[in-house]
């Protein structure tokens, strides 16, 4: 069975969750993609693991996205796809996206802010470009003005609802309003992309993440009209993730109260496992070791924490001055896993519509 994106095809409408910093790269990309989904390679500080990441950030970010793509492309046979995630949010933002055009991946997916200017940098209808976005709202600003300037409308859609890990596009207060439930905001989505199908002769496909974990959450997001789902969390318990033994260990020993929510620097809610660093954090402003001016949002003098420093210290095991990110139904993990693993049991559950 294939399933059409765009013009290109997938075997199972699974797009694993741009990771970042160093959770989801080359490796886990490849493999998802191996199983016939989506694998994205995050590119948020992408080339930290490269000598010259902070004299020479932008050039070490386009090596080591080079680098971890060829790999992607190597595990993963020709199947699936391979999409980058790239934050609207980073200073670099266009730089990256030059990047992964270059590069000629098969799809860059945008998150953290409206990317209102990504069809005028991917000009190239070969590689597919998708918005993450949290309402109908926010998916019709976007759209219009895709449409009005660029004469261009998404290939996909990811709509990521309250439960997700990481950065959140909602306010505090409305992640605790049954009303942003996720099967309430997939249906406005989907009620917008039926009028869309009208206008332009096509129904653009939509991916739905927040938490999700197995073949029954699949089922329930095709029942609600959407085409598939977006896992994160689950795929950093396995072997094939990018990330630290120690980050993949947090999330098997997580319980319910650990996963917590907190301010990021990016302007936005986020959620993550409680830590040393978050508790902390709660008490006193922690001063970055080395700005590297990676966000728009970010004034280094007053910022309550360092971002960069925090998730680089987490892809690197440091329990004590790392950050996190997960998802509300992280507890649900009991053991490591591989991503062969987690499609069969997505294949056995799947009713194939």
């Amino acid at each position: 069975m294939s399933i059409m994106i765009g013009s290109k095809e997938i075997s199972i409408p699974v797009i694993q969750g741009g990771m970042g910093v160093g959770v989801s790269l080359g490796n886990l990309a490849g493999s998802v993609a191996r199983e016939g989904g989506i694998g994205t390679i995050s590119m948020v500080d992408i080339g930290f693991k490269e000598p010259d990441f902070y004299t020479n950030k932008k050039e070490s970010a386009a090596r080591a996205f080079t680098k971890e793509l060829n790999k992607a492309r190597e595990i993963s046979k020709g199947n699936g796809l391979i999409a980058t995630n790239i934050m609207a949010a980073l200073t670099d933002y266009k730089e990256l996206v030059k990047t992964a055009v270059k590069a000629k991946v098969d799809a860059i997916v945008v998150g953290a802010g409206l990317p209102l200017d990504l069809p005028g940098l991917v000009e190239t209808k070969d590689i597919m470009i998708a918005p993450i976005i949290s309402s109908a709202r926010a998916l019709k600003l976007v759209v219009r003005n895709w449409m009005k300037k660029y004469d261009r409308t998404p290939d996909f859609v990811v709509l990521e609802g309250r439960d997700a890990g990481g950065h959140l596009g909602f306010k505090k207060e409305e992640i605790i309003n049954e009303s942003y439930s996720l099967e309430t905001i997939t249906k406005d989505v989907l009620s917008y992309l039926d009028e869309l199908k009208n206008n332009i002769g096509k129904k653009i496909p939509l991916f739905v993440g927040g938490s999700f974990f197995d073949g029954n959450d699949l089922n329930m997001v095709q029942d609600w009209g959407a085409t598939g789902i977006q896992i994160g969390t689950r795929f950093i318990a396995t072997e094939e993730c990018d990330v630290s033994k120690e980050f993949k260990d947090l999330i098997v020993k997580a319980k319910e109260e650990d996963i917590v929510l907190l301010h990021s620097p990016v302007g936005m809610p986020a959620r993550a496992i409680k830590t040393p660093l978050i508790e902390k954090m709660n008490k006193e402003r922690i001063p970055s070791k080395r700005c590297i001016n990676c966000l728009k949002t970010c004034n280094p003098k007053t910022t309550n924490f360092c971002i960069s420093d925090a998730l680089i210290s987490s892809a690197n095991g440091d329990v004590e001055n790392g950050l996190f990110f997960s998802g509300s139904l992280a507890y649900r993990i009991k053991g490591i896993t591989t991503v062969e693993e987690i499609f069969k049991e997505i294949k056995n559950q799947w009713r194939k519509r």
